[in-house]
């Protein structure tokens, strides 16, 4: 019985670490530039972000207050959501 329950421990860490590794992040900024056909946002801060593919456009421009859900995928920050806020 020992010898199952240690190997099945070990692996239930090792689970639960990669899904909270691999959380998606969130900040909150304002736009220094959006670029709609690059597919990029940056923000105030330096922050950049690549605009994933399924990423719908809520009307933004530079100078506006946003909240960016953001998850890494290699190198870049890809944005899953980008919300206006008020």
């Amino acid at each position: 019985m020992r010898k199952l329950l240690v190997p099945a421990a070990a692996a239930a860490i090792f689970a639960t670490s990669a899904v909270a590794f691999a959380a998606v992040q969130h900040t909150d900024g304002t736009i220094k530039t959006f670029d709609a056909k690059a597919m990029s946002l940056t923000l105030n801060d330096g922050t950049a972000f690549v605009l994933s593919k399924k990423f719908k456009d809520p009307g933004l421009k530079a100078g506006e207050k946003v909240s960016v859900m953001w998850d890494m995928s290699g190198t870049n920050k890809v944005a899953e959501s980008v919300k206006i806020v008020k």
